[in-house]
C-alpha cells in the first residue's frame, strides 16, 4: 500500500501530541487520548472550515526541532505496522516556525525523523513534500520553502506542494511562485479543483504540476479532464477527506470509476489520517462498500500510485517488485 498525498500535522496519532505537549511544555484543553479527540478530529457537517480548525492543536505541539524529528519517526513507524510500503509525507515549514526555528531547522529536524524511522521500519519508504502556503504576505516564506526543496531534494526531500485556502487565494495567483520551482527543477504537486473549481486544475497543469492533490472538481470542464489525461498528470484522490470537506457531495457521486475509466492516472489517499480518521485500508473499504470498486481497479489505483511517485525509475521498479507478493499486489 502507498499514501502519497499525506499531511503530517493532520495525521498525528493522540498519544503523539500528548507527548510532544508533555516533551515541551505545551498547554492541552484535555489530557488524555479521549478528551483530544474533538479537538483533532473532523466534525461532521462543518465543511472546509471545520476540518481546517482541527489543524490548530497539532501546529501548537510541532514548533521544535525535537517535535518535529519524533513526529515523522513515528508517523512511519505507524504506517510500517500497517503493511505501508511507501509514503510522501508533506508539511509546510513556515507553519512551524513560531518558537524561532527557521525553515531549514525545520525541514532538516523533519529529515532526521525521516532517517530515524525509515531505519527502524521493516518495510517502508518514505519521503518529504515540502508545502508552500497560500496566503497575502508570505511569498519570501514560500520562495524559501521552494529553495529548500532544490537544497534537500534528493536527500529526503521529493518534491514541493500548495497548500491552503485555494477558493479565496486562486492557484492562478502562484504561477511565478512555480515558474521559479521548475526553473530549479524542483518537480511539484498541487492543491487544485478542491476548494476551487475545474479552472484550478487548469493552471496547476499550465504551472508544469506532476501531480494534482484531490482534483475532484475536474470534472466539471471536459477540456480540463482531457488536457490532465493528455499530459499523464496523476490525481492524489482523498476519498473521506473530499466527503469532509465537501468537495464532493455524497460517495454515490464520486468521480473515481469515472476517472479511471476515462483514463486519468487516479491514485487513492487519506489526506489526513487522525483529521479524517481514516488509513489506505479504511479508503479502499469505503469505496468497496459505497461504490463497488473491484479488485482489478484496486490493483490499477496502487499500479497507478506507484507510477505517480516521485521516487527515481529505478526505485519504482524495485517497489514494483517488492509489493508484487505470490501473484498478487500487497
Amino acid at each position: 500500500m502507498i499514501d502519497l498525498h499525506l499531511h503530517l500535522d493532520g495525521s498525528l496519532e493522540a498519544d503523539t501530541i500528548l507527548h510532544l505537549a508533555q516533551h515541551d511544555g505545551v498547554a492541552l484543553p484535555a489530557q488524555d487520548a479521549k478528551g483530544l479527540k474533538p479537538y483533532i478530529t473532523a466534525p461532521g457537517g462543518k465543511g472546509l472550515a471545520g476540518y481546517l480548525a482541527c489543524f490548530d492543536l497539532p501546529l501548537r505541539v510541532l514548533q521544535t526541532p525535537y517535535s518535529l524529528t519524533y513526529a515523522v519517526s513515528a508517523l512511519i513507524e505507524q504506517l510500517d505496522s500497517e503493511g505501508m510500503r511507501y509514503a510522501e509525507i508533506r508539511f509546510a515549514p513556515q507553519l512551524h516556525t513560531r518558537n524561532g526555528m527557521s525553515q531549514q531547522e525545520v525541514v532538516e529536524a523533519a529529515l532526521r525523523g525521516l532517517e530515524q524511522g525509515v531505519g527502524k521500519s521493516r518495510h517502508m519508504g518514505a519521503q518529504l513534500i515540502l508545502c508552500c502556503m497560500r496566503g497575502a504576505d508570505n511569498h519570501l516564506e514560500n520562495e524559501q520553502t521552494v529553495r529548500l526543496a532544490r537544497e534537500y531534494l534528493g536527500s529526503g526531500v521529493a518534491a514541493v506542494d500548495l497548500a491552503g485556502a485555494e477558493e479565496k487565494f486562486p492557484t492562478s495567483d502562484y504561477r511565478a511562485l512555480f515558474a521559479e520551482a521548475a526553473r530549479l527543477d524542483v518537480p511539484f504537486t498541487i492543491h487544485a479543483g478542491e476548494a476551487d473549481g475545474a479552472q484550478s486544475v487548469r493552471a496547476a497543469v499550465e504551472f508544469g504540476a506532476r501531480r494534482i492533490g484531490h482534483g475532484v472538481r475536474m470534472c466539471e470542464d471536459e477540456e480540463v479532464m482531457e488536457l490532465v489525461i493528455e499530459q499523464g498528470i496523476a490525481l492524489e484522490l482523498c476519498p473521506t477527506s473530499n466527503l469532509q470537506t465537501g468537495a464532493v457531495r455524497s460517495l454515490r457521486s464520486y468521480p473515481i470509476r469515472r476517472f479511471l475509466n476515462a483514463g486519468v492516472i487516479a491514485t487513492v489517499n487519506t489526506d489526513n489520517r487522525t483529521v479524517s480518521g481514516t488509513t489506505i485500508k479504511k479508503e479502499l473499504a469505503l469505496l468497496r462498500q459505497g461504490i463497488s470498486l473491484t479488485a482489478e481497479e484496486e490493483k490499477m489505483l496502487l499500479l497507478n500510485a506507484i507510477y505517480a511517485s516521485f521516487l527515481p525509475e529505478e526505485e519504482k521498479q524495485v517497489l514494483s517488485e517488492q509489493i508484487y507478493v505470490h501473484g498478487c499486489y500487497v
